[in-house]
């Protein structure tokens, strides 16, 4: 079977030095682009952080910081692996919780365009959870029937992140798929439109500091305003635009808050 593609795909994992979008930065990444035409092309780098890994995350990947010490910094190839995103889509097991958001936070400090908001994201975890609710490693023996080899290397994650979305497509086809509450969030098909309405999140930003009510409107997730819309909390209090603008927040929530903020004026 082969995924149904209008747009490239790219399949990617990241392994980093830790899971704090903000502080954290990326170690390794490893793309794996499906073409609509079935061509696949492929892009990995081990990359020097530029701050120490802790022997905590080492454990789990295996790079320290002589293997990355003559790697490049992930500002020195952004714009090679922009290119390589360019016009496709994005698929991967977890990523919308943090491989997505560090990217992009990197991106970012690189200074090198990444317009996330117009490609479809595919997660292959989030489709996993609603179907069977387990980890990668069981996904891939669930759908595979393996194990997984080199797991916690992006390379192998990658590739594994892969075969299981090809499987749960063939699988699911045609299944309806419903929330926690069960209410109906679609049906399983081959499709990365349908696939992408089906494990899309609320979430305004991606670190999920604002997310959207059921009108769409964006609200606080956090904090003394949890809950409030964002647009009459910045009208109320503007010093709490600043004092975000200022605090330990990554950058993609600070971009989206200002453009909140840019949209009231025109209004």
């Amino acid at each position: 079977m082969k995924l149904n593609l209008r747009n490239p795909l790219c399949f990617f994992d990241i392994e980093a030095t830790g899971i704090n979008i903000t502080h954290d930065r990326i170690i390794e990444i490893a793309v794996i682009k499906m073409m609509p035409n079935g061509d696949v092309l492929r892009k990995s780098n081990v990359l020097n952080p530029g701050i120490p890994i802790p022997e905590e995350t080492a454990l789990i990947h295996g790079l320290r910081d002589d293997d990355v010490k003559d790697k490049p910094s992930f500002k020195e190839v952004a714009k090679e692996y922009a290119r390589f995103f360019e016009g496709a889509d994005l698929a991967g097991f977890a990523i919308q919780k943090f491989d997505v958001p560090i990217l992009v936070e990197e991106f970012l400090r690189a200074d090198v365009e990444f317009d996330y908001q117009r490609k479809k994201i595919i997660d292959a975890q989030k489709i996993f959870h609603l179907m069977e609710k387990r980890t990668l490693t069981a996904a891939y023996r669930f759908y595979v029937g393996k194990e997984i080899k080199n797991s916690h290397t992006a390379e192998a994650d990658t590739q594994a992140t892969l075969e299981v979305l090809l499987a749960q497509v063939e699988r699911y086809d045609g299944q309806t798929v419903t929330d926690g509450l069960n209410r109906k969030l679609g049906e399983i098909k081959n499709d990365m439109e349908v696939l992408h309405k089906i494990t899309a999140t609320d979430t305004v930003d991606l670190a999920g500091r604002m997310i959207f009510n059921q009108k769409g409107e964006e609200m606080f997730n956090f904090g003394k305003h949890k809950s409030r819309l964002v647009t009459e909390v910045l009208k109320q209090e503007p010093a709490y635009y600043e004092w975000m603008m200022n605090g330990d927040f990554p950058m993609d929530t600070k971009r989206k808050l200002t453009e909140i903020k840019l949209r009231g004026f025109k209004k």
